[in-house]
């Protein structure tokens, strides 16, 4: 028996604008966007940290269902998304949107469904082998 405890999310996207990857108030319109869209709940302040030059941000989201990460690489000229909700939501359109507010070139979005598996009662991890990718494209 397999118990679903969410869908994760991770997004690389690459041949972005440095200069927006830069930009702490881009990126946290563009996590509000995507927060917003999916009805998904903050919890606290989200926190920002920005390296020195070349480097980029990192951002963090705590949200009742679960979290949002958000590392940039202006360097590179790419930036990856870690979204994992504890509750079912729709795949959002990562290619159309990071296009827009980054001007990303590629995108390669990767679903993964989390859980346990067992019998009900105390759980034990899912083995790594046994971790189904629900989802792999990229554009």
């Amino acid at each position: 028996m397999f118990v679903s405890l969410g869908r994760e999310w991770l997004v690389d996207a690459g041949g972005c604008k440095p200069e927006h990857l830069r930009d702490v108030v881009r990126l946290q319109d563009l996590c509000n966007t995507i927060l917003g869209d999916l009805g998904l709940h903050v919890v606290g302040e989200c926190l920002w940290h920005r390296f020195p030059e070349p480097g980029g941000v990192t951002g963090l989201y705590l949200l009742t269902e679960s979290h949002l990460a958000v590392h940039t690489y202006p360097e590179y000229q790419s930036i990856t998304f870690s979204l994992y909700c504890c509750k079912s939501r729709p795949r959002w359109p990562w290619e159309q949107h990071l296009r827009v507010w980054l001007d990303a070139k590629r995108v390669h979005v990767r679903t993964f469904r989390r859980g346990v598996s067992g019998p009900r009662g105390p759980c034990r991890p899912v083995d790594l082998h046994e971790v189904q990718l629900v989802e792999n494209h990229e554009r």
